[in-house]
Order: C-alpha cells, then structure tokens, then sequence
C-alpha cells in the first residue's frame, strides 16, 4: 500500500512576515479589509504550493488564520461576548479584531470617535472607553498564545463564518485538493472557560455539535472527501465526563455527516489512558505524535481497527534539527510492510518551526549543516515516504547525507566545553538557597528602599519605536558605527529615566532600547547559542520571534547589562532595577540542544545568569529582576510529570538567584498563565517580589496566592499590554482594590502585566500615568 506524505498545518506568516506587515498597516488604517483580505490569500497560495511542491500528498486548508486558529472557532460557531456588541450574522472583522485586540473608543467595536471603521482601532476616542481583548493564554506548552473562548450557561452557537468552506474552495480553484482542519468540539469546550455562571462547558456539547455537523456537512458538499478534526487534549488527564464528551462527540458526527472521513489528530504527547477512548471513536484515521512519544506505537498497532489510517508522527513539528532518517525507517518500514494504511506527517503543525532555512545565509555552515525548517521538514517526510515506495536506494544519496548531519553534531568539538561541564556537575548543593529567611530579607530591603504602600514599576521593556530599530538595521549593516549607536542608545535610556522621574514611577527601568529580545540579547553573549535573520515564528497576532538555537554547552564569557544598569543608574537617585531573562525561560523560549536532557541545558544556563547576578550586585544594583515568564510553559502536559520538571525548574532558578545578599531584592515575572496548580513550585523559587498577568483576568489568578498564602510581595498586573487601549484610572483602581482585597496592601505591587515594547509611547504614557494615580488615590 503506497505510503502518503500529511502535513497538519504550515506556518502563516510568510516567509518575510508578509501577514505581520499587512496586519499592522490594516489596524493603523493604512490599508481596508480588501486589501488585507488579498494578502491573506496571497499567503494561503504560497504554502499550498509549497507543500505541493516539497512533496506532500495530503495538505491543509483552514490552517492560516489571520490572528488565532481558536479565535476563528469562536467565530465560526459564533461564540462572541456579549460585551462585543456582536448581534448575529457573519462575524465581522471589527468584532474579530476586537476580540483579539481590544477597542479604544466610545465603546462600540468599529465605531471609534474619530470614525475609524476596522477593529483594534489604536487612536481616537474618550479615555478609558472600548472594550477589553479577551483573556489570552499559552497554547498547551508552547510559546503559542491563543485567545480563550467564554462560554455562558445560556449560551446559543450557530454558523458565524465559513471560513473553513471558503478556504477550502480557495485551494481547489487552484488545483489542489486539500484536507479542511477543525480544532474539535470537545478540545474547544475544554480550551474554554464558564463566564457568569458555575458550570462546565462540556455542558454545552449537544449545543455545539449541530453547528460542527452543519459545516461539515457544508465541507463535504463542497467535495472534501477528508476532515482533519485536532482534539489536542486527548493528550492531557481527563475526567470520565470529558472522555464521555468524545465518544457522544463522534457519534453524532460522524453518523450525521456520512461520506466524509475524519482524520482525528492528536499531538503534543501520548495517549496513554486516553488510548481506548480514542481507538474506540467510529473515525477514520488516527494521527500520534511519535516524536513526544514514540513508545505508543506499539500500542495503538496491537488493539486499532484494521482499516483505520495511522497518520505517524515522525518529524518534529516543534524543534529544527535535521531529522535522522535512517533511524526514523528502520522504526517504520515494518508498519508500512504490514500493509496498513499509513501517512507519514509532522508530529504537530509547523506553526512552531521557522519557513525555510534557505534563507539564513549567515549561519555557521556546520550549525546550518544539522537543521530543517518547515519546508526542509516537508522534503524529509517526502524523502521517507519515497523510501518505503521505492527502496532506500532511490534515495541512497540524501539517507546518508542525513546520516552524516547526525554523526557530525554528536562529535563536534563545537558542542563540548568541558571546564562548564565540570562546573555543573561539581556544584555545591547550597548555592540554591538565600542566607536569610524571606522575613528578614524584607525587612532590610524595605529599610534599604524605603518605598511607599503600592509601589509602582513596570516589567522591564519600553517601546521599541522605529527610531529604535532604524538605527539598530543600521547598526547592523555597519552604516552606523559602535560609537555613535551607543550614544544613540544613551539618548533613549537617559529620556526614559527623565519620563519614569516626571511620571512619578517609584522603581525604575533602564528600557531594554539595547535589546532585540529578551532571549535572543542574552543569548548573542552566551557561548553556545546560534542565531538565525529569518527564522521567526508566531508568538500571537502579529507578534512573531526568533527563538535561538542552543546547540553547544552554555557559559558567559563577560558582563552583559551591568554597563548599561549602571550608566542608568547614575541619570537618577530613584532604585533601578536590574533586568535578566531567567534560566528557564531562555531555555523554553529557545530551540534547544536534543542530545542531552533539558534540565542539564538549563543548569547551564543557571550559572550563566548567577554569574551575571552577581556583577550586577556588585555594581549597586538594590534591585535585581530576573524574568521567568515562560516557567509555566514548560510544564509537562501530564500531572504525574510535573514535579519532575518543577524541581530541575525551580533548582535553576535558584541557582541563578541565591547568591545575593539580604538587602538585595529579586524580582520575578510570569505572564499569561494559569498558577492555580504551581503556586507551591513558585512559593519555592524564593523570590522577594513576583509580577504577573492579572488584568484580563479581572485578579482571578490572584486566587492562587490568596489560597496558597503566598509570602512574598506580588505585582499583580493593572494594565493589558497587548492591547492598545488606554486603561482609565477608575479601571485600575478597581482591579487593585480587588487585588487588596485578597492580599495584604504590603504585599502588592502596582505595574502592568507585561513588559512594553510592542506599545508605542503615545499609547504608554498616558496608561502608566493613569497607573501611577491610580496608586496615589489607594495611598490616600
């Protein structure tokens, strides 16, 4: 039986980020919907045919989204906030990008006071006014946000957008057939969450599923003869009510739309306890991530139906080492020779991989030498399938080829520092403890600092203005030399330090105007690290990054931020803290080495930053913030493999941060994420003050800390940076008096929720001034 080639989905932003420019010129009203809309198809025709051409068989459509894969569900089974101002039919780009954004304006979404007619509208309209982005959160444990869908007890579905539909007659107007992709009924309820109301979405089901049967049964009319329906959370621990979900699920889809055959893909992981459940669904096609976890394989081949296709996960969907080949047939060729039915696939969508690495020209040719990007990726899967057709020989030249890449990175001498070797591994176990307990820390702290009840500061970050990156291109291509960048760079430090001083900040920032990246700064000075010009990736929205690649051991040769800390310390007598990216979010915000584990990587890291800690300690620094925004992330998917990663997690933290003496405070900061389950895992990172995301959750993370009884100082976020609208005072005060509400008013801190560079100043100045009084009216 021939062996086919399935990609689940494929990057969205083009490989020259061609989706962020036309996002970006839309919501500044440059360009109207048609002409986003025509470089959105632009897009979608470009990767069609470059899957087509890299050798796919089976390829995606309703994979591309303009924002978020889970926001355009929201929209197609028309699950829209009432604060949308949403009243039923097509839902509309304003109400699209209102959710996604936020509005600033009298309130109505697209109605703006100086008439600007498309959502996100960044200008214009009363202080305070508009309406919220909705929540956002990580996508499983990815650095992929998506925007959480709310449900009401009440809540009515129905057919909102046909999206779906008409990207699937896009593609076949073009020639290609595709394979229409759904994120299921039942991982959507459980990605979701119950608004106004105690009960479980799952509830909803029998609501939800005639909207899914309604566009299916639009899909197959229209000729797809096939349905990729992701159920991601067939990977996670589940109820026996959510198990329950799936079976009623499939039932009634599958009986309902007869004629078309679904594709059940499931990723991140294993199905473990799920497995029955998942093999007992009446569909027609299986997908595993055989990268994650390779070992249930053997048995879904034991107990799954005969005739039901096995989409093997085999290349990883999530990281950009060259695949081994070899390796990867020798585990496969006896399912191909059993005669199933197979598809050889990613082990996810690409959406997590870089586009092409033919486009990184600068990189360092045997770093190069051992990687594939999504396009690269696609060729490998098309290289194996050709094997299992024809024979390894008719591929003889690129199996060896493949095989060599692999030899070559395990022997490299640019892999192995042995004087960082040692130094890990011989490390005394009391370099992960402080030398007072927190009590007495924040008792010499608060008498070295002296700040008033609600302190105010912000995450770190300020914006990242065209100026900015004009001169740093220009840096870069050598047409400004170091020096006068330098004085470039002082100029925009010594005006944000003046601004925070005028604005009334208590704890200052420096502005980070030197840094790219939080990650990627700090790797360009760390031995071990590869970086790439065109490798990004989607973090949310138009907010794309470029992850490192550490491919070697890990160690700081020389200071990194102490010159710039201290020339910003000396523009102002107010505390300047610090800023450090923190082991374990450099390492989860990195692609990352896969010959030795994680938690020895991050170790390396650890004394990295220690390190630097100490040198900033040195140079008066009071305050010392070391980020860790991605701590949760990297939690496993599976309860019982958590504490495992909490420990090596927590450890690296520690190790970054327990050198400093009493007086000196350490901040942390954790973003966009649920804390309810870590809270003890946070308690035991012993930081002295944490910030966290609290504004588009209205400080219900804050439960956590209340109910755990959280020792430390906490910044609860008052202020949505990834929304363009201005926050008024009232609106911060609420949050914060709620905030009081479930801590101590010693314990809190007043900042936003994030650090600011994606923001433009004139959207910063008047939301951190509203911040500012918002905590002057609590003082008095």
């Amino acid at each position: 039986m021939t062996v086919t080639v399935a990609t689940l989905g494929f990057p969205r932003i083009g490989p020259r980020r061609e989706l962020k420019s036309a996002l970006e010129s839309h919501w500044a009203g440059r360009t109207d919907a048609g002409a986003l809309q025509a470089a959105a198809a632009a897009l979608r025709a470009g990767n069609w045919a470059c899957q087509r051409d890299q050798g796919a068989d089976v390829i995606p459509s309703n994979d591309f989204s303009l924002y978020d894969h889970v926001l355009d569900m929201t929209a197609t089974v028309g699950a829209i906030p009432a604060i949308y101002g949403w009243t039923g039919g097509p839902v509309d780009a304003a109400t699209y990008f209102a959710m996604a954004r936020g509005t600033q304006g009298r309130g109505a979404v697209g109605e703006a006071a100086d008439g600007c007619a498309h959502g996100g509208c960044t200008h214009g309209g009363a202080q305070g006014d508009g309406v919220p982005a909705a929540e956002m959160t990580k996508w499983f444990d990815t650095n992929y946000h998506y925007l959480v869908p709310e449900f009401a007890e009440d809540q009515v579905f129905r057919l909102s957008s046909t999206k779906a539909l008409d990207e699937y007659r896009e593609a076949r107007s073009q020639g290609i057939d595709t394979r229409p992709v759904l994120l299921g009924p039942v991982s959507y309820l459980l990605l979701g969450k119950a608004r106004g109301g105690d009960f479980d979405p799952l509830a909803l089901l029998d609501r939800l599923l005639p909207v899914y049967a309604e566009l299916l049964t639009a899909l197959r009319d229209a000729g797809a003869g096939w349905v990729q329906i992701d159920e991601p959370c067939l990977v996670l621990d589940l109820s026996d009510a959510a198990r329950a979900a799936f079976a009623r699920a499939y039932d009634v889809l599958t009986a309902g739309v007869p004629g078309l055959r679904v594709m059940l893909a499931t990723y991140f992981g294993a199905l473990d306890d799920n497995l029955a459940t998942a093999l007992a669904l009446p569909v027609h096609g299986l997908h595993l991530d055989l990268v994650r976890a390779p070992d249930q394989l053997d048995a879904v081949l034991a107990t799954a139906r005969p005739d039901l296709v096995l989409s093997l996960g085999v290349i990883d969907g999530r990281n950009i080492w060259k695949a081994d080949l070899n390796a990867i047939l020798d585990r496969i060729a006896p399912v191909a020779a059993s005669g199933r039915a197979i598809q050889l696939a990613p082990s996810c969508a690409l959406l997590h991989a870089p586009i092409d690495l033919e486009r990184e020209t600068a990189l360092d040719p045997d770093v190069k030498s051992w990687l594939a990007f999504a396009v690269q990726k696609v060729a490998e899967l098309a290289v194996l399938a050709r094997a299992l057709n024809e024979g390894r020989d008719s591929v003889r030249d690129i199996l060896d080829a493949s095989s060599a890449a692999v030899a070559s990175r395990r022997v490299s001498a640019k892999i192995n520092d042995p004087a960082v070797q040692a130094r890990v591994t011989q490390a005394d176990a009391t370099l992960v403890n402080r030398a007072s307990a927190l009590d007495a820390r924040r008792a010499c702290q608060r008498a070295k600092l002296n700040l008033p009840a609600y302190p105010t500061t912000t995450i770190g970050s300020f914006p990242q203005t065209p100026d900015i990156r004009k001169a740093r291109a220009e840096h870069a291509r050598g047409d400004m030399d170091a020096v006068a960048y330098e004085a470039f760079l002082r100029a925009e430090t010594a005006r944000a330090v003046d601004w925070q001083e005028e604005v009334g900040l208590d704890v200052l920032v420096h502005g980070e105007f030197e840094r790219n990246d939080m990650v990627q700064y700090f790797g360009e000075r760390l031995s071990g690290f590869a970086f790439t010009r065109h490798a990004w990736v989607q973090s949310y929205g138009s907010r794309y990054v470029r992850p490192p690649i550490i491919y070697g051991d890990v160690s700081r040769p020389e200071p990194m931020t102490v010159a710039w800390w201290r020339y910003a310390q000396s523009l102002t007598v107010r505390p300047m803290k610090g800023m450090l990216t923190g082991p374990v979010t450099i390492l989860n915000w990195s692609f990352v080495r896969d010959d030795q584990p994680r938690s020895a990587t991050c170790r390396q890291i650890a004394f990295a930053i220690r390190d630097e800690v100490m040198d900033l300690e040195a140079a008066g620094a009071p305050i010392i913030q070391i980020d860790e925004a991605a701590l949760r992330e990297g939690l496993p998917l599976r309860r019982g493999d958590w504490q495992s990663y909490l420990d090596w997690a927590v450890t690296c933290f520690r190790i970054a941060a327990s050198g400093v003496a009493d007086a000196t405070q350490i901040h942390t900061h954790m973003c966009y994420s649920e804390f309810n389950d870590i809270i003890a895992a946070i308690g035991a990172m012993d930081a002295d003050v944490i910030s966290i995301e609290t504004a588009r959750s209205k400080m219900e993370l804050l439960d956590a800390f209340v109910d755990h009884r959280y020792p430390a100082d906490v910044g609860p976020g008052v202020y949505d940076i990834h929304s363009p609208r201005e926050p008024a005072v009232g609106e911060m005060v609420a949050l914060l008096s709620a905030a009081a509400g479930r801590l101590a008013v010693d314990q809190l801190w007043v900042n936003p929720d994030c650090g600011l560079k994606t923001r433009k100043w004139s959207e910063v100045q008047p939301a951190i001034a509203n911040m500012v009084a918002a905590a002057r009216l609590l003082r008095a």
